[in-house]
């Protein structure tokens, strides 16, 4: 399945990045790449996606997107192509950002939609590694 949902995020690179959006091709951000891989992948989305902020909940410091990971996937205990990275933009902020693992060891990297960038895939560098807050695994699919 990881070769699956490798290539299914792929399939979105060049999407360009639009808040709480989930559409290939017309835009999407990060929460909406990996709504999107869900589709494809797993099928129908698990719960209603309600309205978010940019911010996140970083007013009130509420763990929302990592909870929501917790909750609707399963916790990775090793790094495997197809996992989902739940990210801290900085050291001691809330995890506000989401990716999908497409490759491992030297030439590791990652599928994500960055803002004013859209979907790409970028290095996981030691910087992006530094800030992984979560390894989640999609469902497994019947």
């Amino acid at each position: 399945m990881s070769v699956a949902i490798v290539q299914a995020a792929r399939g979105w690179i060049g999407t360009p990045y639009v808040h709480q959006a989930s559409v290939r091709g017309a835009g999407m951000d990060c929460l909406g790449l990996v709504r999107g891989v869900w589709r494809e992948i797993v099928g129908a989305e698990p719960e209603p996606m309600p309205a978010y902020t940019p911010d996140w909940g970083e007013a009130g410091g509420a763990e929302l997107l990592l909870g929501g990971a917790g909750r609707l996937l399963h916790p990775a205990p090793d790094e495997q192509p197809g996992d989902v990275l739940v990210f801290r933009m900085r050291a001691g902020a809330i995890a506000k950002h989401l990716g999908i693992l497409a490759q491992t060891g030297a030439q590791a990297s990652f599928v994500h939609a960055y803002d004013r960038h859209g979907v790409v895939e970028s290095p996981l560098s030691a910087p992006w590694r530094a800030r992984i807050a979560g390894r989640f695994r999609f469902p497994p699919v019947n």
